[in-house]
């Protein structure tokens, strides 16, 4: 084989491994895009509820609340009598299956929202309201389209009478869409129209905070003394090789340990985010170690050496000089950590969060989910609500995730010094 050979050949094999290489980024940047657009296909319609505009008359006899009653005796009084007169009147039925079926047509939550309408506005005793009450599952995914009609009657959970009703209301136009606030402010539920992430929201919020405030002054901490005043023997050997060991251990490992420790052991209370956040904790430490040595170790030596010459201790120079000069590389690192931590579900899962929480949490020490154990919750549930809701909530985690890691890249390109 002749030189030009060779080189034609080296040449074609440049150019085959640049095809190679441009084609995986492809093909990657693809199945991303084909990701992302399921998501979102079904996870966009999520964010709106279908409501049914009703005429609902506040008969005193049946509410037996007076106007300007306290908000006690409000709370305390039954609207279900309210609800089916009122709806009865609205919606004429034959026989006790077609009321029945009248009734599913809306949330098992009307009787609340119309009760609550009234505590807003308790002058309104004695007089006809039309109010927005929310559609029940069923019927909010037929108005999204996401129900098949089409199918024999027995095959449906929405019978030809509620069908009958629905084109009713949509040629008449009291049925639309409206924005879902239920799915922000609202915890679990069984009914899909009635679920929300505000529990697991602020469970994920909880349990960060504390995995943020034990796991950062900890990793910083232990970060400075192993690479600046440490001593290099076989002991901080040990300690650093099991620190990267430790960084590459699946986290249901800290799972089973906060399983057996945590609440075994110690009997702290269960699903709670106090123990999710001491979880992520152990899980993120040495998550944040390595990027936080590197960032140490980054800084010249000449930094150390000139603070020393002017007379620092070497705990100035350290704390005053190096730490400040590589906090940009351990901000970015605490970051990803926990965006990673963000996003775990095993090991919450092992410590109780996968229980069935309706309430929303006001401490660290109450009950709660979190959004990636919720994705998980949900994508178990049969029900066709549950899926645009699993969706959606995948798109508020990943909206969460890409902001931190954007956030951390920023951090880094911002503040971070070149040393030439």
């Amino acid at each position: 084989m002749t030189k030009e050979q060779r080189l034609i050949k080296r040449h074609r094999a440049e150019k085959r491994f640049k095809f190679y290489g441009l084609f995986s980024i492809f093909l990657a940047l693809l199945f991303v895009l084909i990701l992302v657009n399921n998501i979102f296909s079904k996870g966009s319609s999520a964010f709106m509820k279908t409501v049914i505009k009703t005429e609902i008359f506040y008969d005193q006899e049946l509410m037996e609340v007076e106007n300007g009653a306290s908000r006690e005796d409000i709370l305390d009084a039954d609207f279900f009598d309210v609800t089916i007169e009122s709806l009865l009147k609205v919606y004429p039925t034959n026989g006790l299956e077609e009321e029945k079926q009248l009734i599913n047509l809306f949330s098992t939550d009307a009787e609340i929202e119309i009760k609550l309408n009234f505590l807003e506005n308790n002058n309104i005793a004695g007089q006809k309201i039309i109010l927005e009450i929310t559609a029940s599952d069923d019927i909010d995914q037929l108005h999204k389209g996401n129900y098949p009609r089409d199918l024999p009657e027995e095959r449906r959970r929405i019978s030809d009478f509620q069908l009958k009703i629905f084109d009713k209301l949509v040629e008449e136009g009291k049925i639309e869409k409206n924005f879902n606030n239920y799915y922000f402010n609202k915890g679990d539920s069984r009914d899909p129209e009635l679920a929300g992430i505000g529990g697991a929201l602020v469970g994920s919020f909880y349990s960060i905070l504390i995995c943020l405030l034990l796991s950062f002054p900890i990793a910083v901490l232990a970060s400075i003394y192993l690479e600046e005043f440490a001593p290099k023997n076989k002991i901080t050997d040990f300690i650093e090789i099991n620190i990267n060991n430790l960084a590459a251990v699946p986290s249901i490992v800290y799972g089973l340990l906060a399983l057996q420790i945590l609440l075994s052991t110690l009997h702290m209370p269960r699903s709670t985010p106090l123990v999710a956040g001491i979880t992520l904790a152990l899980m993120t430490l040495p998550r944040i170690i390595i990027p936080c040595r590197a960032s140490l170790k980054a800084v010249p030596p000449s930094i150390r050496e000139g603070a020393l010459a002017v007379g620092a201790s070497k705990f100035q120079s350290v704390f005053h000089h190096v730490v400040p000069l590589a906090l940009p590389g351990t901000l970015s690192g605490t970051i990803i950590g926990l965006a990673q931590a963000l996003g775990e579900t095993a090991p919450l899962i092992l410590i109780g969060m996968v229980a069935f929480v309706v309430d929303i949490p006001t401490s660290p020490v109450d009950p709660s989910a979190s959004l990636p154990v919720q994705v998980y919750l949900w994508s178990e549930s049969a029900e066709r609500g549950f899926v645009e809701k699993t969706s959606a909530t995948i798109m508020i985690l990943l909206s969460f995730l890409i902001v931190m890691n954007f956030l951390a890249v920023y951090l880094r390109q911002k503040f971070e010094k070149r040393w030439n």
